[in-house]
């Protein structure tokens, strides 16, 4: 695995997305996998691993998740900067005018896919999406915004794996050691000690005031 940035621009200036790739940069054959909303783009390790072998796989941590840049207007933290920062991304890996692309993605990563693959002259040739479709319901956001922002510290590592594996129960069984992989690339340290998630607490304001169906399709 290699780690690289991308610069992006924002309305208050530059920020750098990170990106983790694994297999031969001169593959055409590219996957890029693209997390959920609190996430980061080591979720995807043991799959980028596995699929390096035949494709050259690309995994962003979006702006203010991971190893990325914080946004220094917290009103950027939508759909409109995502998607731009990763059609700069789709630029960045596609070399030729006919090479097609795979997307990976997870929820928010999933809607940021299949908004990108509706777009006319887009590179996406295969769409593979989990926890996202064209509704997206109200509870499910009011879900979100019981957590998301609150910024909580826990005394100890093994505390915070507990709070991970509540608020990501949906991904479904599995094993200590997926969920240990999980929080430890979720994590920061502050200086007295508290163990939080890596990701901009602002990204929560999103959810403030009243939530309704999402409806894509209209």
């Amino acid at each position: 695995m290699k780690e690289g940035t991308l610069l992006c621009l924002d309305s208050a200036g530059h920020h750098r997305v990170n990106y983790y790739e694994w297999g031969d940069v001169a593959n055409p054959r590219v996957v890029i996998c693209v997390h959920g909303l609190t996430r980061n783009g080591r979720d995807f390790d043991v799959l980028a691993e596995r699929l390096s072998t035949e494709f050259r796989v690309i995994c962003p941590d979006v702006a203010g998740r991971g190893k990325s840049d914080w946004l220094a207007a917290k009103t950027d933290y939508a759909y409109p900067q995502y998607l731009a920062d990763m059609n700069a991304l789709l630029a960045r890996v596609t070399h030729s005018a006919d090479q097609r692309i795979a997307w990976v993605g997870t929820s928010m990563g999933g809607l940021l896919g299949m908004v990108l693959a509706a777009r006319p002259g887009n590179p996406i040739e295969r769409l593979v999406i989990n926890d996202a479709g064209f509704l997206v319901p109200k509870a499910a956001l009011e879900r979100l915004a019981r957590y998301v922002g609150q910024e909580p510290l826990f005394p100890s590592l093994d505390a915070l794996e507990a709070h991970i594996r509540h608020t990501s129960a949906p991904f479904g069984p599995l094993t200590d050691a997926q969920w240990r992989h999980l929080t430890i690339y979720s994590a920061t340290q502050d200086p007295g000690g508290g163990w939080g998630v890596r990701y901009d607490p602002a990204i929560g304001a999103a959810f403030e005031g009243e939530l309704t169906d999402i409806d894509l399709s209209m």
